[in-house]
């Protein structure tokens, strides 16, 4: 995980004296603000979602609740750039909406009326909040079922209305959920390539990868991921300040949790709608768009021998790195809770730091290493043999591997960290009371109890796998395709619809750990609790 950050260092360090000033001329101040303007506007926007619909389906109860439960999340198995693709379709001056609205109206050009603009900063910001306000949701909700009922009861007897018993007790109780939800939001949207490249919003993910392929420039590239990197450590600050090391338990001789009060009238079907509309832009609507384009255009055809090649390698990259990432989790995670030393706390924080950094930087910092490594690997295999040895790591599908283990190694560790917290500390005194060696207590003990954690990673991890786009993009070997590069492919090509079916099949993939998390989510909530159970910890 260092070794791509020094190395970035390294490259935008080794750059022309000019490039620096050029780029602060003309390329800094553009990408910056718009970066800055789209990760303001989409935590207020996924914000507003995903608080506003996690507090209605927690405190309320109202028509179709018990669906929208479910439906609030699948968003997140949609990719923010098939759902930019998607809306450009429909919303764009040529796209089916406002060719519908001309034809209605009998207007024969654009001047002849006004409508929201797409391909904007406004959106971009709209686009990616719908998909990437269940992040906000989901942590909103779980923080939600935890809060006593005692303390909202007594604050209904007082005369607090229902909107001030949320602005005033549930959503700052709320905070630290908040704090996290949207971090993981806006990193998201920093990650980004296509769905803001696609929009014309200039981000600096945008920046680097014009300036690394399309102007030929490594080192103006790195010196760009550098300011990303800045931007990456400002987030992580941020989400520490939003909840400043706060915890929130419940009682334990309380854990009596809110039970859904009902709203009638229009305040009922108000929130129905309110909770409905997240879910017809994130997800029914594009999923519509892709069923649509399938059907009209009988792009099912297109399963033939070249798709299922491309999703042979997709599965494949992706399977392999999921195991590889479960088994450095595991290793990592074992010995950090065996030696309980500050060196294995630390080296297991920084190895989960992948996540945090963009897809695009990570890619552009892997280049120096791996390349490096190839040499030093040739140079022994000619001393050996007499014989020149190719690229085996930079220009191969292993370079897409190591970058998808690193950058999505930290959901491993964080899931099987959380599992094994569970387990009581007296289950590995008695297994060396009765002489085993770590070895043993670590295959005999913690990873069996690890099971279920490392079931749950591992869905959304694969799942994070087939979705990556930039570090698969800079990467990826020659006429080596993806899903998700394909749908890239066609899209900046403007034929986005013929890329139909890899982007339906994509979603349906993803829908997978979306709905295995909401099961889990539901059966925890509808658990009886024990009174002597212990206090839970909503922040972790």
């Amino acid at each position: 995980m260092l070794l791509p950050i020094a190395a970035l260092i390294g490259i935008a360090a080794e750059g022309d004296a000019e490039i620096w000033p050029h780029l602060i001329r003309n390329v800094l101040p553009s990408s910056i603000v718009d970066t800055l303007a789209l990760l303001a506007g989409i935590a207020v926007v996924a914000g507003s979602m995903g608080i506003t619909s996690a507090w209605l389906v927690t405190a309320h109860r109202f028509p179709g609740r018990s669906i929208l439960v479910w439906l609030l999340p699948l968003p997140l198995a949609v990719p923010t750039y098939i759902t930019a693709y998607i809306y450009v379709e429909l919303f764009d001056s040529a796209g089916l909406v406002q060719m519908a609205l001309r034809n209605a109206m009998g207007w024969t050009s654009r001047g002849d009326y006004w409508f929201p603009e797409i391909r904007s900063l406004y959106g971009c910001i709209l686009v990616m909040s719908a998909v990437l306000y269940p992040y906000v949701y989901i942590v909103s909700r779980a923080m939600f079922l935890t809060q006593s009922a005692s303390m909202l009861e007594v604050a209904r007897v007082l005369g607090a209305s229902r909107l001030k018993l949320f602005r005033v007790i549930a959503l700052p109780l709320a905070r630290p959920a908040l704090a996290v939800g949207l971090s993981l939001a806006m990193l998201e949207a920093l990650n980004d390539i296509g769905a803001s490249e696609y929009l014309g919003v200039r981000t600096l993910t945008v920046a680097v990868y014009n300036t690394w392929l399309n102007r030929g420039s490594l080192p103006g590239a790195a010196q760009i991921a550098c300011v990303m990197l800045a931007f990456v450590v400002a987030l992580i600050l941020i989400e520490r300040y939003g909840r400043k090391d706060k915890r929130y338990a419940t009682s334990a001789k309380r854990s009596r949790v809110v039970h859904p009060a009902p709203l009638f009238g229009g305040r009922a079907w108000l929130a129905t709608v309110l909770c409905a509309i997240p879910v017809f832009l994130g997800f029914v609507l594009p999923v519509a768009f892709l069923l649509r384009e399938i059907l009209r255009g009988s792009l099912i055809a297109q399963f033939d021998s070249e798709f299922l090649d491309h999703l042979l390698i997709t599965l494949g990259l992706s399977v392999t790195a999921t195991i590889a990432v479960l088994a450095l989790a595991t290793l990592l995670v074992s010995v950090a809770r065996i030696a309980k030393s500050p060196l294995a706390r630390s080296t297991l924080f920084v190895a989960g730091l992948g996540y945090a950094v963009p897809g695009t930087v990570l890619a552009l910092g892997l280049m120096t290493p791996l390349v490096k490594i190839d040499e030093v690997i040739g140079t022994i295999w000619r001393h050996l043999t007499g014989e020149r040895l190719g690229l085996l790591l930079m220009g191969t599908s292993f370079a897409i591997i190591i970058a998808y283990v690193l950058r999505f190694l930290s959901i491993a560790t964080g899931s099987l960290s959380a599992g094994l917290d569970r387990v009581s500390p007296s289950l590995e005194d008695a297994a060396r009371t009765l002489g085993s060696s770590r070895k043993e207590m670590a295959w005999r003990i913690q990873i069996p109890l690890m099971r279920p954690a490392m079931a749950s990673a591992a869905l959304l991890i694969f799942v994070d796998c087939i979705k990556e786009l930039p570090a698969t993009l800079l990467l990826r070997p020659l006429n080596t395709e993806t899903l998700a590069t394909q749908v890239y492919t066609y899209a900046s090509r403007g034929r986005f619809e013929d890329g139909s079916l890899a982007a339906l099949v994509i979603v349906l993939i993803g829908l997978l750990p979306v709905i295995q998390l909401v099961r889990s989510a539901e059966a925890r909530q509808k658990r009886p609790e024990s009174p002597d159970s212990p206090s839970s910890n909503p922040s972790s």
